[in-house]
């Protein structure tokens, strides 16, 4: 295993803004060569449908099938994986899908309307959208906590077709997701990955259904695909790698610290881990912790090569200076592992998620404590939020004018319309005004 080399820097220090904006800048891997590849693929799957996923299923997936039907999985498929699974997983499963139904339950909007001074009928009609499409990576991790994560917020918000895909490699196809499917809603699966899955869904075949809305994280591929598509269907983000942004007083055992770094440098060696104190030989600690903890783990190159090119340790003199850093950053995931971190909150602006004191790992936001784990990177926290009920519903104005109301505002309609010189727009209100 290479030698860590983890980066420090400290606040105030020349260059130092300089030096923390090059360990943030990331770039998408998506160059003018997959643009097109992508590009094909969508194109191909437009033309020829079911015949273009099956030949891309033996391509790419390295399962060749006679017929879209071995793609294809019915609900009773998907309840029978469940019941393969151990209780304590099945269990588990529940668990997480029960608590983050009730976390998400909080955020149903409602549709409402009022009658103003003039008599006019206003509102705003909250409609769940019909169809959506969850993406689910096939990778070396089976993303169960994905699946919950992606589907519950849909199903919450009344999305009457929940369509799950995932690639097969071999045609195998985890328990474990399509169990998490089960138990979050999913009404259909297809064994489908890559660009062409997002293409499927987007325009659809003859076999699988074209959806309102795409969701779920996936690879370069499936990144460029989803970009490219946006417009014919909704997109929830383009996301980057996994973030953590660990403030720390220098209270909280360094092994904990430690482990919470590793919890997303394992996701991808370009995902990145971030500390920040006032304790300069708390860094050393961490750092020492980090060196000892890291060959017990099953994925240590991984988060070597991780904490190697992205990691930083970052000194600071105060709190203060550290959350002005936070917001700086924008972090998909921040641990206030310090006292009282509650009194922090008003001053954090920017963050995806916060996980509130020395007890709350990240790793509990990523599979059961309730909120979701679809998280803004790259800095989009500043304007971007949580995957959430609210990105499955729809809103529609209500306007509704008496006799009277449009009279009296016909005419102020009339105004504007002629100054921006569209005579229709005025003479349309103008038809209505009777004195």
């Amino acid at each position: 295993m290479s030698e860590l080399n983890l980066k420090y820097l400290t606040l105030g220090e020349e260059g130092f803004d300089q030096n923390l904006a090059d360990m943030l800048s990331w770039e998408s891997v998506s160059d003018g060569d997959m643009q097109k590849l992508v590009a094909d693929i969508i194109h191909r799957v437009r033309k020829e449908g079911d015949a273009a996923l099956m030949d891309y299923s033996a391509k790419f997936d390295h399962f060749e099938v006679e017929s879209m039907d071995a793609l294809v999985l019915g609900a009773a498929e998907i309840e029978a994986a469940f019941h393969r699974l151990p209780e304590d997983q099945q269990q588990a499963l529940q668990t997480a899908a029960q608590r983050v139904e009730s976390y998400h339950s909080k955020q149903l909007s409602k549709s409402w309307q009022y009658t103003d001074e003039q008599g006019v009928v206003l509102g705003q009609k909250v409609t769940a959208m019909d169809k959506v499409g969850i993406y689910v990576p096939g990778g070396v991790a089976p993303l169960a906590s994905s699946v919950i994560m992606n589907a519950m917020p849909a199903k919450v918000a009344g999305v009457s077709s929940i369509v799950m895909t995932t690639p097969a490699p071999k045609g195998e196809v985890s328990d474990f997701v399509l169990a998490a499917a089960y138990v979050s809603g999913v009404t259909e699966c297809f064994l489908l990955g890559g660009a062409q899955a997002i293409a499927a869904l987007a325009y659809g075949t003859e076999t699988v259904p074209s959806v309102d809305k795409i969701v779920g994280p996936g690879n370069a591929f499936v990144a460029t695909a989803k970009a490219q598509v946006f417009g014919k269907v909704g997109i929830d983000m383009i996301a980057g790698p996994s973030e953590i942004l660990v403030v720390c007083d220098g209270k909280t055992n360094p092994d904990w610290v430690a482990m919470d770094l590793f919890s997303q440098a394992e996701h991808s060696h370009d995902a990145q881990a971030i500390l920040i104190s006032q304790d300069g030989e708390f860094l050393k600690q961490v750092e020492e912790s980090v060196k000892k903890l890291m060959p017990t783990m099953e994925r240590a190159d991984t988060i070597l090569e991780s904490l190697n090119s992205r990691g930083v340790f970052i000194k600071v003199d105060t709190l203060e200076q550290a959350i002005e850093l936070i917001n700086t950053i924008a972090p998909e995931h921040l641990e206030l592992s310090i006292d009282e971190p509650e009194q922090w909150l008003d001053r954090i602006r920017h963050a995806g998620a916060i996980f509130l004191g020395r007890y709350t790992s990240e790793a509990l936001g990523d599979y059961c404590a309730g909120p979701n784990h679809v998280l803004p990177t790259s800095g989009t926290a500043r304007f971007f939020s949580p995957l959430g009920v609210y990105d499955f519903q729809k809103r529609s104005s209500l306007i509704g004018a008496s006799a009277e109301a449009a009279n009296e505002l016909g005419k102020v309609a009339s105004v504007l319309a002629r100054g921006e010189l569209l005579s229709a727009h005025a003479q349309s209100a103008e038809y209505r005004i009777n004195d």
